[in-house]
């Protein structure tokens, strides 16, 4: 079959380039890149993470001292019988009131009177001894050494006789002041050795009762007597009770190597107990000048430590930096150490970093 061409078609020339114009139209004006596309291919390109910072600031701060104890008395006594022997009766149960020289419990005192009359008939034959010595001494039939041995027998008699009177008046336990037996450690019937504990006793008078902390050594250096405090409790919660700073511990324990602490409160109305759970809070004048950063810059807190990210010098790396927090301050976070040098820290965008991860500032 013989081919047309296109004059012979009869089509004119004009109308061919105007169709070949518009299919270049369609598939991106054959081959040229239009501004747009540029845009959007550069865009898809950057897949650093865009990011927030903000400049690292100072802040003076009289940092408070918090520590946590337990609500106890200021009088605690441990009563107890001067000697040995069985328990005969107990008037008193743990939680009951008792007022000064009240009769708390007594021992049996068979043994302890037998021991007292052996005593006196011992200063008896004693005294009897001595008189007689005496009378053979001035009708110089005794000598001046019988003379002294049986005057030093009968004073030995009466002391031994004045041990036994005062160890009979200790047979027997009395509350010294007015409180409240909180522990009983011995029952009727048993048989408790000197000085053992029988009783707890709490003095419980509106000026009685202290929270006992433990404090570090740096804490301890920034108390002093008389220091006003607040305290919290769990079993009141929303109260504030006001405390003062009665009394500081000349060394640590041995134990813990922690300082112990008294703040000394009052009920202010309520009904205390011994061994409420309490946190005092102790606003120390001395201020320090510490780092502060939005709380949210922090990632990765454990307790006082966390991380936080920081640019490097070429705008685009990040650094992961460890820091102690000192405490919160609202929404900032007081920071003790780790950001020294630091100018700026990363906040929004924070948790999706590494250190692999290249940054853009927003």
């Amino acid at each position: 079959m013989k081919s047309l061409s296109l004059k012979e078609l009869a089509i004119p020339t004009a109308l061919v380039l105007f169709a070949l114009s518009g299919l270049c139209f369609l598939w991106g004006g054959c081959g040229e890149t239009s501004p747009a596309q540029t845009d959007t291919s550069a865009q898809l390109a950057d897949e650093r993470i865009p990011v927030h910072t903000i400049s690292v600031q100072q802040k003076s701060v009289a940092l408070p001292i918090i520590a946590s104890g337990i609500l106890t008395s200021s009088a605690e006594q441990r009563l107890s019988f001067k000697i040995g022997g069985v328990i005969r009766k107990i008037y008193v149960d743990e939680g009951d009131m008792v007022r000064p020289g009240q009769l708390l419990a007594v021992l049996d005192k068979t043994e302890i009177d037998a021991q007292v009359a052996q005593a006196q008939q011992g200063l008896s034959k004693a005294e009897r001894d001595l008189a007689r010595v005496e009378g053979l001494y001035r009708d110089s039939s005794a000598t001046l050494e019988l003379l002294q041995n049986a005057t030093t027998g009968r004073d030995v008699a009466k002391e031994t006789a004045k041990i036994a009177t005062f160890n009979q008046q200790y047979a027997e336990i009395r509350a010294t002041r007015a409180g409240k037996i909180i522990k009983k450690l011995a029952n009727e019937g048993e048989i408790t050795g000197p000085g053992m504990p029988v009783f707890v006793l709490f003095e419980t008078g509106i000026n009685d009762w202290v929270v006992q902390v433990n404090v570090s050594d740096r804490d301890w250096a920034r108390l002093n007597l008389g220091m006003a405090a607040s305290v919290a409790m769990d079993a009141y919660e929303g109260t504030t009770f006001n405390g003062k700073v009665t009394d500081l511990a000349p060394a640590a324990d041995p134990s813990s190597g922690l300082y112990p602490v008294e703040i000394r409160i009052q009920p202010q109305g309520k009904r205390f107990a011994p061994g409420l759970f309490a946190t005092v809070e102790v606003k120390s004048s001395q201020a320090r000048t510490y780092t502060t950063i939005p709380i949210e810059s922090l990632v990765e807190g454990n307790g006082q430590e966390a991380f936080v990210f920081a640019l490097d010098a070429d705008g685009e790396s990040v650094k992961k930096m460890s820091v102690k927090v000192a405490f919160i301050d609202g929404n900032l976070a007081v920071i003790a150490s780790g950001l020294e040098g630091v100018k700026e820290v990363i906040t929004s965008g924070a948790p999706y970093l590494n250190e692999k991860k290249k940054v853009r500032k927003m």
